[in-house]
């Protein structure tokens, strides 16, 4: 365990990845990084996390906007629930914890949007506490390397058990960056392992579940814009999926008669869309607003439509 632990710190020592979360430890940041990177790319946070940054520099800042204004910062990260969450977690640090962050795993999964893994990540890494993470390349990392599959409470004492306690951030961050640039899903890079030798597998462990098949949708949608403006809707405030969001309208097949104007894809967990946008105004039942293009930045966009206006050279 020990060799396995100081080959593995040195390696990451020496190839860690340079991301801009990684450059000091405030507790602020770290926060904001391991929300962001739940469920989305590494490339894709590091284009909006400084931009983020920019604009909400201190928990208190953040805590002190309007919940539209944080939602349009985070436009084209996606799962918007996150958000919503990170700017209500923010509101009650400063509120019940004179807006320092809790020290502590316990502590962090009382705030909203922070569960066990992102508790135990901002509190291995900000304040070293010597608690062990678990996501899907620490999953994966520890399967291959015992030999065996490892499930609930006993991947988490596995973890637990292998944590380096003198270095338990850079432990953590090492196994995840481990298993997200060398030891892959499908094509293990095995002999760039540091810890090759204390593999059971050779990432050869087999694995019972099934790929998920991605669902095609074409999905169509009217793109209007006049004297400077874009014609948008808002979606409803009670409807689970990016409630309140701006959107173009999405017109019926029937009305998508016209030549589009441009195509695309854009994928959302398993459904795999085809976009086209036809340019013209849409249907009179769509109930919208005329928005300033100077404005349509400061607006919560789904990230769809930031996709649809940039192809469309609107922003």
């Amino acid at each position: 365990m020990k060799r396995f632990q100081k080959r593995l710190l040195a390696w990451f020592d020496q190839h860690k990845r340079d991301l801009p979360w990684r450059r000091d430890r405030d507790p602020y940041r770290v926060w904001l990084s391991e929300i962001m990177l739940q469920q989305t790319r590494v490339a894709a946070v590091q284009e909006h996390y400084l931009k983020f940054l920019q604009r909400f520099p201190t928990i208190e800042k953040l805590a002190a906007a309007r919940e539209s204004s944080v939602l349009a910062a985070w436009s084209g990260l996606g799962y918007y629930r996150r958000a919503r969450m990170l700017h209500a977690a923010a509101r009650k640090v400063v509120r019940e914890f004179a807006g320092v962050l809790p020290r502590n795993a316990a502590e962090l999964q009382t705030l909203p949007g922070i569960g066990r893994y992102t508790a135990a990540a901002i509190a291995s890494i900000a304040f070293t506490e010597p608690v062990a993470v678990v996501d899907g390349n620490v999953e994966r990392v520890l399967e291959r390397a015992s030999g065996k599959p490892i499930a609930g409470e006993a991947l988490w004492r596995a973890a637990q058990a292998l944590l380096d306690l003198q270095r338990p951030g850079d432990f953590n961050q090492a196994l995840m960056e481990l298993g997200a640039t060398v030891c892959l899903p499908r094509q293990p890079k095995c002999l760039q392992c540091p810890v090759s030798d204390r593999c059971a597998t050779r990432g050869e462990l087999p694995t019972s579940g099934k790929a998920t098949r991605q669902r095609k949708r074409e999905i169509h949608y009217a793109l209007d814009c006049r004297d400077d403006s874009v014609f948008l809707v808002q979606r409803p405030s009670m409807v689970s999926l990016m409630p309140a969001m701006w959107e173009l309208p999405e017109i019926a097949l029937t009305n998508a008669n016209g030549q589009a104007h441009l195509t695309l894809r854009h994928s959302i967990t398993v459904t795999d869309y085809l976009v086209r946008v036809v340019q013209g105004p849409p249907p009179n039942t769509a109930d919208g607003r005329w928005i300033a293009k100077s404005r349509l930045t400061k607006l919560p966009l789904t990230g769809l439509t930031t996709k649809i206006l940039r192809a469309a050279k609107v922003i």
